[in-house]
């Protein structure tokens, strides 16, 4: 009964915050149309990139004739950009002159503020304490009014319709807008013709708002190409709603696809597209982290997290009904910053197993550190960093335990690197040496065949 109470508390809160949006009525959603699509390619065709979707060098390691769309090459760096530019071009001019107001991480915040000033609309963007710093200051570029409050996108969003009503600025959701959605679709409309004969578009889902639109587009052009969602374990609003019928109240937890992290699915996105998504995946976070890498050594492609939750899903064997077909994957954003780059390459590394760390307990007397180097040199290992300590060794005082992470070639040269210390040494523990290659990844909540 209590989890039954606060769950009404949740969707009463939310229930609030959309009561402070006309054009994101739970009661009464919008369903947006194919015409709704067309309408805004024409519109904004003149201030959105025709992005590149090509086939990629990662078909052959997958099997799969992978296509991809780099719509991280829009001018902010992610899809973003078209639904703004549409919401934007539809308001009335005494709405466009007040201005308008957003709530988000940091993609719609990018867009709406560089079409805002492309088309001397006034904008305030309020993004939550977790928004990277990147997107923050970018805004900050672009003019626009930047608050930063609430921990989270629920608790930024609050702010942002509450200053929407004191000051009379329109508020436009980064996910639900109709318009947002109609503008999202339009990335499905240049899929088509760029590409023959698709089997399946992947498409990162977070709000909804994405999926919602390519959803609209395919199905009416060609209703057998599957459409794929695909969320992180760590924010998988949309799977909860399909299991629960509807948009949900869901906890969020830090993740790598920081651009998908919506609580609560959009009620126009679901309205929307819930009857016609083929199949939901959620991926884990070390499948995103390997993603990133494989695009960044193979396509050259710096993409942040949501933008490699599709990739993610192939690599991760979900997929795998979709061997020796095309698939399109849209890579939707590249605003990472670039420590969080750093950190999802070293996570990439150490899930493939290429970067590795051990102990070893090793003679203290001189030459006894020298003599470790060589071993693990003479296999063409490489050494990143040691750590030696003397004071917590109880075996004997001629003796220094030794950290070592190291880069190898792939999983099986790491495994010669085990077998070496094992044999030169007693006292040797490897950390969490493996490959997510070779392990089943352990997903519970792929929901397919909807």
């Amino acid at each position: 009964m209590e989890n039954y109470l606060l769950r009404d508390e949740l969707n009463s809160d939310i229930m609030d915050d959309f009561a402070e949006d006309p054009f994101c009525n739970p009661d009464h959603p919008t369903r947006i149309s194919f015409e709704d699509i067309t309408s805004a390619a024409y519109k904004i065709r003149s201030g959105i990139n025709l992005t590149q979707c090509i086939k990629s060098h990662l078909s052959d390691m997958t099997g799969m004739d992978i296509y991809l769309k780099k719509d991280f090459l829009q001018n902010t760096g992610s899809f973003k950009e078209r639904g703004a530019r549409y919401a934007l071009l539809m308001l009335p001019k005494e709405k466009r002159d007040k201005g308008v107001i957003a709530a988000s991480l940091g993609n719609h915040a990018q867009a709406i503020s560089y079409h805002g000033l492309l088309l001397n609309i006034p904008v305030t963007v309020v993004m939550p304490l977790i928004a990277p710093i990147m997107k923050i200051q970018k805004c900050r570029e672009l003019k626009a009014n930047v608050i930063i409050e609430g921990k989270d996108m629920a608790e930024a969003r609050r702010v942002a319709t509450k200053l929407a009503r004191e000051q009379g600025l329109t508020y436009v959701n980064g996910y639900d807008h109709p318009h947002i959605i109609a503008g999202q679709g339009t990335i499905a409309l240049e899929i088509l013709e760029q590409v023959n004969d698709i089997d399946a578009i992947v498409v990162p889902t977070g709000g909804g708002g994405l999926l919602a639109g390519v959803i609209v587009a395919v199905k009416a052009l060609n209703s057998k190409i599957k459409i794929i969602g695909v969320e992180s374990e760590r924010c998988a609003s949309f799977s909860k709603a399909l299991e629960c019928g509807e948009p949900i109240q869901t906890n969020i937890e830090g993740t790598l696809a920081d651009g998908l992290a919506v609580p609560k699915v959009g009620y126009n996105a679901w309205v929307t597209a819930k009857d016609h998504v083929d199949k939901m995946v959620i991926v884990q976070e070390e499948w995103i982290a390997v993603a990133i890498l494989r695009l960044v050594e193979m396509e050259k492609c710096i993409v942040e997290g949501a933008g490699a939750c599709g990739l993610a899903a192939i690599l991760a064997g979900q997929l795998d009904e979709f061997k020796g077909k095309r698939v399109v994957l849209i890579l939707s954003g590249g605003n990472i910053d670039t420590t969080i780059l750093g950190r999802c390459l070293e996570r990439g590394l150490a899930a493939d197993g290429r970067l590795v760390k051990f102990k070893a307990t090793v003679s203290d007397r001189p030459g006894g550190i020298s003599e470790l180097c060589k071993l693990i040199g003479s296999i063409g290992v490489s050494i990143k960093d040691v750590i030696h300590e003397r004071a917590w060794v109880t075996s004997d005082v001629f003796s220094v335990e030794v950290k070592v992470v190291c880069e190898t070639r792939d999983y099986a040269h790491s495994l010669e690197l085990r077998e070496l210390m094992f044999a030169h040494y007693k006292k040797v523990k490897f950390e969490n040496l493996r490959s997510i290659k070779h392990s089943k990844p352990d997903i519970t909540s792929s929901i397919a065949g909807i």
